[in-house]
């Protein structure tokens, strides 16, 4: 457990007051004035995984001091215990998955109005399968011209390992990290987009492996390793360091990060209540302008600071990973088979491409995943998709807390997407080649080969209707 106070003298609002600057203070705009803060002392969650590194660097770089925040970081042992504590109060708010804000609020699984105004990073992840696996998979696997495996690998090549594990009277088991985790959603689209049926939920069963080829279940993120080694799941899905850990321990192969299923998806967020945020409004702008510092200072100059990322998450406090395997993949690297080491250069992204910004199209994608696998048990209308996502996202919040940034010269205007309506451009770029525009998702999931459509839901071991 980490916390900090506010050093005496430093904040802007002692200075401000110290230097006397009236005058200085009437020029100014509306909400550059310095916050007053509702809460002073606060306790963030986090799971250890690299892609909790804004709430790390914002701690040890001071940004939550310059912010006048008293700021614990507290490890979880998993994102329900998380996501309980944060409903409950025990928790200010927590480093998310994307996808639980989104499901707490429309009740699956946990109803309780939970809500982010800071997406923390893009991309982040991987798959990973058992060295057994790999060895039944590589003889289908194209090579390029350098005799390596060429890349990106589809899951078309699991389909005929699946079939002979079924064969042999076993199933095929993968792990995922949550239900509404971008893990499950994009270990889901992997498979799916190569032919592998994934399974889908229904109110009555919320296991997700109704009409599955591979079994998913929850396996918390450190305990990846250990599981597939132990042979009980032959694959997974999760953030890093778990997928590099597997090579460096010489268990498991990754077979794809996720930045090749859908390039530069959004993962983590910041999640707060509803409620909280209603409470401490000041208190929640001073965070997320402490967390939009902590990406920037992650991505600036070409990622120069990253080395020195790998050896503050290295701390047992944080992920506790070796820098080593740690840096694999945050410093724009990637390796697969062991000694196969590549560039993924976008493989961390926690600012450009305004990484920092909550866009209800984000929100969308991760509701029509919901629909497209029955945890959304009936079709929704376009209208409702958008609703909820404004109900979950709150651009309006972020910019309050970037427009301060730049007033106050910390920030550069050109780094936010001030005239965004909220929806990225529709794009392609995803494994499948399928488009995705946010504002017609229910033209999407038609266009989807597996998963529900319009119209149909699942009863009992069948899906009827449509």
């Amino acid at each position: 457990m980490n916390s900090r106070r506010q050093p005496t003298g430093i904040s802007r609002r002692a200075l401000i007051l110290a230097l006397g600057a009236s005058a200085m203070m009437a020029s100014l705009p509306a909400w550059s004035a310095p916050l007053k803060l509702e809460k002073e002392q606060i306790k963030l969650g986090f799971i250890k995984l690299t892609d909790m590194a804004p709430l790390a660097i914002a701690y040890e770089k001071g940004f939550f001091e310059d912010e006048g925040l008293f700021v614990t970081l507290e490890p979880q042992a998993n994102w329900k215990v998380l996501l309980d504590r944060v409903i409950s109060g025990e928790l200010d708010g927590a480093h998310m998955l994307a996808g639980q804000p989104l499901g707490a609020t429309i009740g699956f699984g946990t109803q309780a109005h939970v809500i982010t105004a800071f997406s923390m990073d893009l991309n982040g992840n991987g798959i990973t399968v058992s060295n057994e696996v790999w060895e039944m998979m590589k003889p289908a696997l194209p090579k390029g011209p350098d005799g390596k495996i060429a890349h990106p690998i589809k899951a078309d090549a699991l389909k005929g390992v699946i079939e002979q594990f079924k064969a042999r009277g076993k199933t095929f088991n993968m792990g995922m990290v949550f239900p509404v985790s971008t893990h499950n959603y994009e270990l889901r689209y992997w498979l799916a987009s190569g032919g592998v049926h994934p399974g889908f939920y229904s109110p009555e069963n919320i296991g997700g492996q109704i009409g599955a080829d591979a079994l998913l279940s929850v396996t918390p993120p450190p305990q990846m390793p250990a599981t597939l080694e132990a042979g009980t799941i032959s694959g997974y899905c999760v953030g890093e360091p778990w997928n590099q850990q597997a090579v460096a321990k010489g268990i498991g192969v990754p077979v794809i990060t996720d930045t090749e299923i859908w390039k530069n998806n959004p993962e983590k967020v910041l999640g707060v209540t509803n409620g909280w945020a209603e409470k401490n409004p000041n208190t929640h702008v001073a965070m997320v302008k402490a967390l939009i510092r902590a990406g920037q200072w992650l991505d600036e100059k070409n990622n120069a600071n990253r080395a020195e990322a790998v050896q503050i998450l290295a701390k047992p406090e944080y992920v506790g990973a070796d820098a080593k395997v740690i840096a694999n993949s945050m410093t724009g690297t990637f390796e697969y088979e062991k000694g196969d080491k590549r560039d993924v250069p976008d493989f961390n992204v926690f600012f450009r491409y305004f990484a920092t910004y909550p866009y209800y199209s984000d929100a969308v994608w991760y509701l029509s995943q919901m629909r497209r696998w029955g945890q959304i048990a009936e079709s929704k209308p376009d209208s409702w998709y958008q609703e909820t996502a404004k109900k979950v996202y709150r651009p309006d919040i972020y910019l309050k807390a970037a427009r301060m940034l730049v007033d106050e010269g910390k920030a550069r205007k050109e780094d936010f997407p001030w005239d965004s309506d909220g929806y990225r451009a529709p794009t392609a770029e995803f494994i499948d080649g399928v488009a995705y525009d946010g504002r017609k998702p229910n033209d999407y999931l038609k266009s989807l080969p597996i998963g529900l459509k319009a119209g149909e839901k699942v009863v009992g071991n069948k899906v009827v209707g449509g």
